[in-house]
């Protein structure tokens, strides 16, 4: 089927640019909105990427506060990271998650992480779609991927469980008090 062709081509061509592929400037507000659609592949219109939700996320704490007015490679790469976890999550959890990563590690080496399970995830999931699948396949493969994304969601749940016990007392009374 021509349409699982062109999802499974697009699922193994389509990523996320590498720490070095991101502007080396600053970016301000609007420079960042019209950027961050070419980091992950999207079907429709979706939702956009507004200025209230970096906003927003950045007054959640899922990701830092802007350098003045404008915008990082750090920022860039929170983004992109909350952009794709956020289609399974909560923006509370995908930022519990990014900060539990990024403990240790630069920035950087939290966003090649990111993309290396980003990318084994696009090709496990490239890997299961047969391009030669006849519209009656369709069913089936939909379960198979829904069927996955419970089990995995399921594993992710009680892992984030864990890793909220382990939060730093003093993270958890700030987070508290804001």
């Amino acid at each position: 089927m021509e349409e699982i062709s062109e999802l499974k081509e697009r699922l193994e061509r389509e990523r996320p640019v590498e720490w070095e592929g991101f502007p080396d400037i600053g970016l301000y507000m609007d420079q960042l909105i019209n950027y961050m659609p070419r980091q992950l592949i999207h079907y429709g219109e979706g939702e956009a990427l507004t200025s209230a939700m970096v906003n927003n996320y950045i007054k959640d704490g899922a990701m830092p506060r802007a350098e003045g007015k404008r915008y990082s490679r750090t920022h860039l790469a929170y983004l992109t990271a909350l952009c794709a976890l956020k289609q399974v999550l909560s923006v509370k959890d995908a930022g519990l998650l990014l900060a539990a990563a990024a403990r240790g590690h630069e920035s950087r080496e939290m966003y090649e992480l990111f993309r290396m399970e980003l990318d084994r995830a696009l090709d496990v999931t490239s890997g299961s779609l047969d391009p030669l699948a006849a519209e009656e396949d369709l069913p089936g493969l939909a379960m198979s991927l829904a069927l996955r994304s419970y089990a995995d969601k399921l594993a992710c749940q009680r892992i984030l469980e864990l890793l909220r016990a382990k939060e730093p007392q003093s993270e958890k009374k700030q987070k508290g008090k804001s």
